[in-house]
């Protein structure tokens, strides 16, 4: 069995219950390096083996399992934050299909969430903006042209950004070119929920001169909209006296 688990946003003490039980289980752990804290292999039993495939192809990946299934090992492929994010698992799936293997998911908490938590920050404020769009900017991997930054921007909404730190002059002009205001509020979280962890709260137009102002160059999330201020929203109706709920009447 494959089982492919959230590793959460760093922390270590973020990965879920169940998602560490399978680590301790797991005869077989496949790990993003790149990304994944190495201290959550310290839950692997004597004798786990243990590939960081930051160092490996799809294919050598998928080898790793095929020989693990043949030995009746149980596998753990171990991905950063929640797999269904960026976690390029289907193209795995896909592949452990054809070849009658058996796999699952266990979900993990995803940096997104990690990085609201570092500021402190609800995504989705009454009257200010109730969507979020995670996406991420183009570079080496394409995007499809529907899905652009200028088109999401038009709605105005959050934004989340992965995987664009290293972008942020062609992020900040799609950004304002699809209708963001240049002093939009936005924010930098590097490393978040990691020791090294770094908040910074900017406007679209300083994006990039507070990046490299810090230092940062990667392995950070950009968020954008007027949710970063934590101004002008409307009280939530859900706890408001005279909202009238399936629990509780409201008063007049």
């Amino acid at each position: 069995m494959i089982h492919f688990v959230g590793a959460g946003p760093g922390a270590e003490d973020l990965i879920t219950v169940r998602g560490q039980k399978m680590i301790e289980e797991a005869d077989v752990i496949i790990y993003a390096g790149s990304l994944v804290n190495p201290g959550l292999l310290k839950y692997a039993k004597e004798g786990c083996k243990i590939y960081n495939s930051a160092f490996m192809t799809l294919e050598e990946v998928i080898e790793v399992m095929i020989q693990a299934e043949k030995k009746s090992q149980m596998t753990v492929r171990l991905h950063t934050g929640d797999p269904c994010l960026y976690g390029a698992i289907r193209e795995q799936m896909d592949i452990l299909d054809e070849k009658n293997i058996l796999y699952d998911s266990c979900p993990g908490v995803s940096s997104f969430c990690g990085a609201a938590a570092a500021l402190n920050l609800e995504y989705t404020l009454p009257d200010v903006s109730q969507s979020v769009v995670i996406t991420r900017t183009e570079g080496r991997t394409p995007v499809p042209e529907r899905e652009s930054i200028a088109s999401f921007a038009k709605h105005r909404a959050t934004m989340v950004l992965f995987l664009s730190t290293g972008l942020l002059a062609k992020l900040t002009e799609q950004l304002i070119c699809g209708g963001y205001e240049p002093d939009t509020p936005a924010a930098i979280v590097y490393k978040a929920t990691w020791p090294e962890e770094e908040t910074h709260i900017c406007t679209i137009e300083t994006l990039e001169e507070t990046a490299k102002s810090h230092g940062i160059r990667k392995t950070a999330l950009i968020i954008v909209g007027d949710v970063v201020s934590h101004n002008h929203y409307q009280r939530s109706k859900l706890y408001d006296p005279t909202f009238t709920t399936e629990y509780r009447e409201g008063t007049e």
